[in-house]
């Protein structure tokens, strides 16, 4: 069984890089690309955790290739390649609405106790 799954995102306004404050050009941020991937994986591992558990990301390595303008549609697929144990490896490419790569990641993701990891951070 293969685990997937896909986000998507219209960039707007609220997304860009000069919004962000991470570029200074209004076209879709590399941080909300990747916000983008780590939402696709974290709802691929929904079908992982057991009940009372959720993810948290430990890793990310991200390539952003192309820009994406306002209006555009953004949609990020991420692939569960391995898992040990509770370490969760992903592959994730992005693409816009006409199917051209914009960024493609590695990201890991840490199977936790959802009260557990709240009682740690109090």
């Amino acid at each position: 069984m293969q685990i997937s799954h896909t986000s998507t995102c219209k960039v707007n306004e609220n997304n860009t890089a000069e919004r962000m404050g991470s570029g200074d050009i209004p076209v879709f941020a590399t941080p909300a690309m990747i916000a983008l991937m780590e939402n696709a994986a974290m709802l691929a591992a929904r079908n992982i955790a057991a009940d009372g558990e959720t993810t948290v990301g430990g890793f990310i390595s991200a390539t952003h290739l192309r820009p994406s303008k306002i209006g555009e549609t953004a949609s990020a697929t991420a692939t569960l390649v391995k898992a040990e144990g509770k370490k969760l490896f992903f592959e994730i490419e992005a693409k816009d609405s006409q199917g051209a790569l914009i960024g493609k990641s590695e990201h890991v993701r840490f199977i936790v106790g959802r009260e557990k990891f709240l009682a740690s951070i109090q």
